[in-house]
């Protein structure tokens, strides 16, 4: 690489490049010239582009869109690799040890920690909903936003609210509970309704009367964590404060078999006829997960122009199943991909994401044409995505128009070895290690494998330090766990065990 600043120059110019194109089995030679942080034109090796222009030469290097995280959890990243065999349910019982007691600093921290990931792993924006315990602040939103902005990386912040507690969300999980637990489990308890969506609120005025001067780059969005973790009037605060300010709305909606069973026990009708019902699903909405939707709710979804976003990585971490993107797909759904949060999937790796939403699609059934082709998953992981995060026509397509977001791969990486069709090579072979150099909005903001702006030994150890002071500031909170654990962990799956018209694990129904 050449001539690359980390500030984008009026006339950029990348050179000797090969651009990887949709449902092209090969890259071709293309010179790509952007103007600021926009792409202005794709043409013949050695066009004419105005003289001054800065000059990147990609010689050697293979040219594909930024990839775009659909859903991830910014805040699970300082709790990497806490948990092994978790289910859902015993990772959100587990929330106040892992996400507890974080000041604004760790905040920044957990946040940079992935994005930081997913710039070097070739992601250029992502849908992150972060959590702030007890409440959401502005303060833990701007720490937040800072870190995306440090390295250069578009971001939609999604701050995760609801206003009933895990236990009693739950039917029957906290009667089961002794009393003591029952007593202890009581501090975990929402703030009350209003006061939430007071804060939510306050948070998204203040945000916005900042003039938000980096809207290409930064957002924000409203998350109501799970529906039925959230009572009627909750929902529909948090719908009427999206729609008044204009802003995208993204739920876990039917991740595990506990919670289909729950919406069904608690409503009488799916969690997406609900949330439809509140006036919620629109083209503005994005279900995360899906892995338990019927094909009505797949319609409705579909018809309503909303948008999926698919986590096949942390689907199978956490037992919840296998989702079915083709019936998405079928329904007109607009499907992204996902990594979940590094609590929960582990890593930040779009690149993994993609092969693991080709191989689920192949083990669901023998019929090999309702298997994803690569060509979709690519687009899911592009197109599709950047359309759930509201960015669909800005960022996601290497075409004039479009932002300057490009990943640069080295051709000569072993995964791209032999190079014979570079979508099937992107999905299904490469990890990340190919990638040289990142590019977003006509700025360098990876550099031969190297970050700009973050000291990464400072980074280690900042985040050696915090989980070390986290670890005995959460102390009470693990100690709760520990108690919990069995309990939640028996009952849980005995609830998944009762009959569903659904069926979405890998193995059969009945074991065997």
């Amino acid at each position: 690489m050449s001539n690359d600043p980390s500030t984008a120059a009026a006339w950029t110019v990348i050179r000797n490049g090969r651009l990887v194109q949709p449902k092209q089995p090969m890259p071709r030679p293309a010179d790509i010239l952007i103007q600021g942080d926009t792409i202005h034109e794709i043409g013949a090796p050695g066009m004419p582009v105005p003289e001054g222009a800065r000059v990147i030469d990609a010689s050697g290097k293979l040219l594909h869109p930024g990839l775009v995280n659909a859903h991830t959890h910014g805040h699970g990243n300082l709790a990497r690799g806490i948990g092994d065999r978790w289910t859902l349910e015993l990772l959100l019982t587990a929330g106040p040890w892992i996400s507890g007691n974080r000041s604004a600093e760790d905040k920044h921290l957990t946040t940079l920690i992935g994005a930081s990931e997913m710039l070097l792993k070739g992601c250029t924006a992502c849908y992150d909903l972060t959590l702030e315990l007890p409440i959401p602040t502005l303060e833990g939103m701007q720490s937040a936003a800072a870190a995306y902005r440090q390295v250069g990386m578009r971001a939609v912040i999604a701050p995760m609210v609801a206003d009933i507690s895990f236990f009693e969300a739950i039917p029957g999980l906290l009667a089961s509970l002794p009393p003591r637990l029952q007593k202890e489990v009581e501090r975990l308890r929402a703030a009350p309704t209003a006061g939430i969506l007071a804060a939510m609120g306050n948070v998204v005025k203040q945000w916005q009367g900042q003039g938000t001067p980096d809207s290409d780059y930064v957002r924000l969005a409203i998350a109501p964590t799970i529906p039925h973790h959230c009572s009627d009037e909750f929902l529909v605060g948090c719908r009427n404060l999206a729609h008044d300010h204009g802003l995208p709305m993204h739920s876990h909606v039917s991740e595990s078999k506990v919670q289909a069973i729950a919406g069904m026990r608690t409503y009488g009708t799916t969690l997406t006829a609900h949330m439809a019902k509140m006036g919620i699903v629109d083209e503005n909405f994005t279900v995360a997960h899906g892995v338990w939707l019927d094909d009505d709710d797949m319609r409705l979804l579909g018809d309503k122009g909303a948008s999926v976003a698919h986590n096949p990585g942390s689907n199978m971490r956490l037992g919840n199943g296998l989702a079915r993107m083709r019936k998405m797909l079928e329904c007109g759904v607009n499907v992204g991909i996902g990594t979940d949060g590094s609590n929960c999937s582990d890593n930040q790796n779009m690149y993994e994401s993609m092969r693991l939403a080709s191989m689920v699609s192949k083990v669901q059934g023998p019929d090999w044409q309702n298997w994803i082709t690569t060509d979709e998953v690519l687009h899911a992981a592009t197109i599709g995505s950047a359309k759930a995060l509201g960015f669909g026509d800005k960022i996601g397509v290497l075409a004039p128009g479009y932002k300057a977001d490009v990943v640069f791969l080295d051709s000569r990486h072993i995964t791209m070895i032999p190079l014979i069709n570079i979508t099937n090579s992107l999905v299904h072979s490469e990890d990340g290690g190919a990638v040289h150099s990142v590019m977003v909005g006509g700025r360098m903001v990876v550099v031969d494998h190297q970050l700009s702006g973050v000291d990464m030994d400072k980074l280690a150890g900042d985040a050696e330090n915090a989980v070390e002071r986290l670890e005995r500031l959460n102390h009470d909170n693990h100690r709760l766990f520990d108690e919990l654990e069995p309990l939640v962990g028996s009952f849980c799956p005995g609830l998944a065990a009762e009959p569903f018209h659904l069926h979405r694990f890998g193995a059969c129904q009945h074991g065997g």
